[in-house]
């Protein structure tokens, strides 16, 4: 927005707030809010904590990527690694580091922030920081939570492109961090 009077006229009136469903990773809450025009009604969202997603670059040049079975689409999706925050994590730097190597068994020389986004900011509240983490080298063992069925694959950065840019790859969060990756690469 570049007019606070554009906003303030946009603005809902939350009058109460209360979690309809809870369970691991989310929850679905309930927002009583009164509309610009007076209306009142509710809104239902998907209330998650800030998520990381890294892009993890070895040494030569190839990324690091996951192989996830996503029972919501009933399918295996490549991937980049990505997780949640947990409530006392106040550096998403080290958390893209834990993730990283809870999901790969890989660590990263270096972590750097590439940008945020609100990934479907009408359906949900998660903000997702994308990281990229570069001379990553197998560190140990994958520390997988109990519900994720993950593979690990090191692939070639141009062939990871193309099978982005070819709807191969159609994780969202992967698509989104590599295209932005590109064009922010391609503008320094």
């Amino acid at each position: 927005m570049t007019d606070d009077a554009s906003e303030d006229e946009l603005r809902w009136r939350t009058t109460d707030s209360e979690i309809d469903y809870a369970c691991p990773g989310f929850d679905v809450r309930r927002d009583d809010v009164v509309l610009p025009d007076g209306t009142e009604t509710d809104f239902h969202y998907v209330d998650e904590p800030a998520a990381v997603v890294v892009l993890p670059f070895t040494s030569d040049g190839d990324v690091v990527v996951i192989e996830e079975w996503r029972q919501a689409v009933g399918r295996v999706n490549r991937g980049l690694p990505a997780g949640s925050a947990e409530p006392d994590d106040d550096d998403l730097a080290a958390v893209a580091r834990r993730e990283l190597g809870e999901e790969t068994g890989y660590e990263a020389a270096t972590v750097e922030h590439l940008f945020a986004a609100e990934p479907a900011n009408g359906l949900l509240n998660s903000v997702h920081h994308y990281f990229v983490a570069r001379d990553c080298e197998p560190s140990g063992e994958q520390n997988l939570d109990f519900n994720e069925s993950i593979v690990v694959d090191v692939v070639d950065y141009d062939d990871l492109l193309d099978a982005v840019l070819d709807g191969d790859v159609r994780d969202g969060r992967t698509v989104t961090g590599i295209t932005r990756y590109e064009l922010a690469d391609r503008w320094r």
